[in-house]
């Protein structure tokens, strides 16, 4: 069985994947109250685990660290794997239908992953492509100006889970050394080193 954990946004969220497949999930609003360990031991006994996936961003970057040091130092307390995986891509796939996926970049700003491109952009609502509706877990300010600029955001009735799309996306996501394992966020890459798990 094999945890997820997605920090990188306005939502925090949890997903057990068994045997390729959703088992559980948690999604809650992302705040500094939520205690992952408290979260996790309710969806499953953590010895049970047999790996770990983390968002590696971009995204909010306290939510990322969070999220990321919590899943590191549960893998290493396990001696499990450890894979990476990106919040754009894990959004897209909660859509059935070619969606732009979007994470907050803070200030209004966001980064968003258009269908079929290899690489993220990042700016303001307005920049965003008209031709494709939205998919992303916005502050409501945000999603207000993705709105407002014409780009329609789809809804969660009309969406895959959170569990769903992790599932989709653990099989191509790439395996992490404990130590070398670097966070996204903003338009940089930052190591996370020098950590004391």
């Amino acid at each position: 069985m094999v945890l997820v954990i997605d920090t990188s946004s306005a939502r925090s969220a949890l997903a057990l994947i068994e045997e390729g497949r959703p088992a559980a999930e948690d999604v809650v609003e992302a705040g500094r109250e939520h205690d992952l360990r408290r979260r996790v031991a309710a969806l499953a006994e953590p010895a049970r685990l047999s790996g770990v996936a983390v968002s590696l961003g971009p995204g909010s970057f306290t939510g990322l660290r969070a999220g990321v040091s919590f899943g590191v130092g549960l893998a290493m307390g396990l001696q499990v794997p450890l894979w990476g995986l990106d919040p754009l891509r894990l959004q897209a796939a909660r859509a059935s239908q070619p969606t732009t996926a979007l994470v907050e970049a803070g200030r209004g700003r966001i980064f968003w992953l258009e269908p079929g491109a290899a690489d993220l952009r990042h700016g303001e609502p307005g920049e965003l492509p008209g031709q494709f509706p939205a998919v992303g877990w916005l502050r409501p300010a945000t999603a207000e100006m993705v709105s407002g600029a014409g780009v329609r955001l789809l809804a969660e009735g009309e969406l895959k889970s959170f569990a769903e799309a992790a599932a989709s996306q653990l099989e191509g996501a790439p395996q992490l050394g404990y130590g070398t394992v670097s966070l996204r966020y903003m338009e940089s890459i930052v190591p996370l080193r020098g950590q004391s798990w």
